[in-house]
């Protein structure tokens, strides 16, 4: 092998060795800490927090989070998003609805009401692959957490008014 390869070769090796060793890997991080680290859940971190919920959800749970994208928050009412704002027990109860009990990686969830961490009941449906809560779609299932799953979908989901 050539110096300039070995050298090409080295360096690479070097440098992966330096990302592993810095990343934390996803399984050792709570599922808050898993929401924290991903850009398209800002939204959802900074909600969380105001809500009380971090630290709910970083215990030892297991729990699953029906995680709303940036975008689906930003498709709520403007009107909405204040109220939730200024009212902190109906933002956590929003928000809790969003969170089931156990840890169900989406080839686990089966078709039916589902408890959530507010008391309501969520409809779950699977066929295939194909994961809806309510009529949110799961985009992209699976961010494994060391207390659950987080499940990541295109809409924010309301509880029904008791």
């Amino acid at each position: 092998m050539s110096s300039r390869r070995l050298f090409i070769a080295a360096t690479s090796a070097a440098a992966l060795l330096a990302l592993s060793a810095c990343a934390t890997p996803p399984a050792s991080q709570s599922v808050a800490d898993r929401i924290a680290s991903e850009p398209s859940l800002a939204t959802l971190n900074d909600l969380v927090t105001k809500a009380g919920l971090r630290e709910t959800l970083a215990a030892p749970g297991p729990y699953t989070v029906l995680a709303p994208t940036n975008a689906a928050f930003a498709a709520v009412p403007a009107k909405t998003m204040t109220e939730l704002a200024n009212d902190p027990a109906k933002l956590k109860a929003v928000l809790s609805y969003h969170v089931l009990p156990g840890n169900t990686p989406s080839a686990e969830i089966k078709t039916g009401n589902t408890k959530t961490l507010n008391g309501a009941d969520v409809a779950l449906s699977r066929a295939g692959s194909f994961v809806t809560a309510e009529d949110a779609v799961v985009e992209q299932p699976d961010l494994v957490a060391a207390n659950g799953t987080v499940l990541v979908v295109d809409r924010v989901l309301m509880p029904p008014k008791r």
